[in-house]
């Protein structure tokens, strides 16, 4: 399927490829989790759903700092690989120690601190891919992003088995009165009333909840990953302890040689560097306005789609126990995995399809495919079957959008600008400002807007890319212009810049 040339390189740079797509497995096991486990973590800190939504807030702001600064460590590769392997441990520390808080504050510092990782993983590991392999990233981001539903698919079906069945709150007064137990079980689960976040929990009463096995599972299932990059840089002959005789996986005059621009500066130098060096003055002197046009609508589409995707798995769960779908808590939970698990498959089958197609055909039919999903969702918001097939094929439609996207964007900009730091920030400022909005608005006027709120949002995603799309072709016409001018004269000995 792939031609010789991309599988060459490809093979070249196996171990760094492969690395880079286990990094994002524990990315996809910290995206995940907090859905389908969030009652039993209300019980566990004993807070409401209010307060539980400003842990998704800490988790998603650390992270949008961690996208934003996450360039700083691209310099070298060592510092790159070091970058990770201190994220990926830390992922694993945190699943061990969340069991551990009983305090909803002390949460969200934990959950600051995996956003914070998860954004170092999130830019270093799409950069590195985009600085590899170019033009031909589209593939080998569609494979980086299937590791993400990948652990985001492990993460529910890991934590169902563990999910509380009966009240996580048991009193020495209560111990033996069930009726009591079950009143107050559906009261938490929201199957007797309409919005369940009015409703605090009791703060009596000794914490009884076994969804702590789950993250400590879940903590040593990722420990392979820090394992793998360590590997990696011990390969690289990054690790003084362990430099032994084998050669690095890429010699020293090919690397230089893939690094050099044709200009003779490092192709770093060139782009694709934090956010903050990206605003830097003799980076954007003389650049039409198109040029900061595609960098704010492209990652205004992220910014929905990537929001879409965390106020879908991080709500969902409330909402399927809520009125009127009245499902079961242990059914609920499968809808995580379903959404996850379509997201998986979805990016599966982006792979050949990014091949074949080019990402802004793509992303039309995605986005066009998101819009009519979430209006069939909310025209048949009573039906529980159908809430499982929607969540299905929204998953399936949202799964390939941010791939597509880095690489549509990447195109354009001919790999010259700063596309996949932008991007990479606003897709996480979205997953934090919509998760906050939509979880307030829920709070406030109860299930059913969970629905509206992703019609707006997928609406508002779809039009951005339309604009995007004729902004580009703006863009292209005018640096067509531009290129037919004649050609300054060279100074002797100079290259020639193809």
């Amino acid at each position: 399927m792939l031609n010789e040339r991309i599988f060459t390189l490809f093979k070249r740079n196996l171990q760094h490829t492969l690395t880079y797509w286990s990094v994002f497995f524990s990315f996809g096991l910290c995206i995940a989790f907090l859905g389908p486990t969030i009652l039993d973590l209300r019980c566990q800190t004993q807070a409401t759903l209010h307060q539980i939504t400003w842990v998704f807030f800490s988790q998603q702001l650390c992270l949008l700092i961690g996208s934003s600064v996450g360039g700083i460590f691209k310099k070298t590769l060592f510092c790159s690989l070091l970058a990770l392997f201190i994220c990926t441990l830390l992922i694993s520390v945190i699943f061990a120690i969340i069991p551990l808080c009983e305090n909803v504050v002390v949460l969200a510092i934990a959950m600051a601190v995996t956003g914070l990782a998860m954004g170092v993983i999130d830019t270093i590991a799409n950069l590195q891919l985009v600085k590899i392999y170019q033009k031909d990233s589209a593939v080998f981001l569609q494979v980086l992003h299937f590791f993400i539903g990948l652990g985001a698919l492990v993460s529910p079906l890991i934590a169902d088995p563990f999910l509380s069945e009966t009240n996580c709150l048991l009193s020495n007064t209560t111990r033996n009165t069930t009726g009591t137990l079950h009143h107050i079980r559906h009261t938490l689960s929201g199957t007797t009333i309409h919005n369940l976040s009015r409703y605090d929990l009791p703060m009596d009463g000794e914490i009884v909840t076994q969804v702590s096995y789950a993250f400590w599972i879940m903590a040593l299932i990722n420990i392979p990953v820090p394992v793998a990059v360590f590997l990696l840089m011990k390969r690289e002959r990054m690790v003084p302890c362990c430099n032994l005789s084998s050669p690095p996986l890429l010699k020293k005059d090919e690397l230089a040689l893939e690094e050099q621009s044709t200009d003779g500066q490092s192709y770093e130098c060139a782009g694709h560097g934090n956010l903050f060096s990206c605003c830097q003055s003799e980076k954007i002197k003389d650049v039409p306005f198109s040029f900061f046009a595609i960098h704010a609508l492209g990652g205004l589409v992220l910014f929905m789609t990537d929001g879409l995707v965390g106020v879908y798995s991080g709500f969902v769960y409330s909402y399927a126990v809520a009125p009127p779908v009245h499902l079961s808590h242990k059914v609920a939970g499968y809808l995580n995995s379903v959404f996850w698990g379509a997201i998986t498959v979805g990016r599966l089958i982006s792979i050949p399809l990014s091949y074949r197609f080019r990402p802004a055909t793509l992303l039309f039919f995605n986005l066009s495919g998101v819009i009519i999903t979430v209006f069939l969702l909310t025209i048949f918001y009573n039906s529980s079957p159908f809430l499982f097939v929607g969540t299905w094929f929204l998953g399936m439609f949202v799964s390939s959008v941010f791939p597509c996207m880095v690489a549509y964007t990447e195109d354009i900009l001919e790999y010259q600008g700063c596309a996949t730091s932008v991007l990479v920030t606003l897709a996480g400022l979205g997953e934090m400002v919509l998760q906050l909005i939509v979880g307030t608005v829920i709070y406030s006027e109860g299930s059913y807007s969970f629905l509206m709120c992703g019609i707006i949002i997928g609406c508002l995603g779809a039009l951005i890319y339309l604009m995007l799309f004729f902004v580009q072709r703006i863009h292209r016409h005018s640096t067509l212009g531009t290129s037919s001018k004649p050609a300054p004269l060279q100074e002797p000995g100079s290259q020639q810049v193809n």
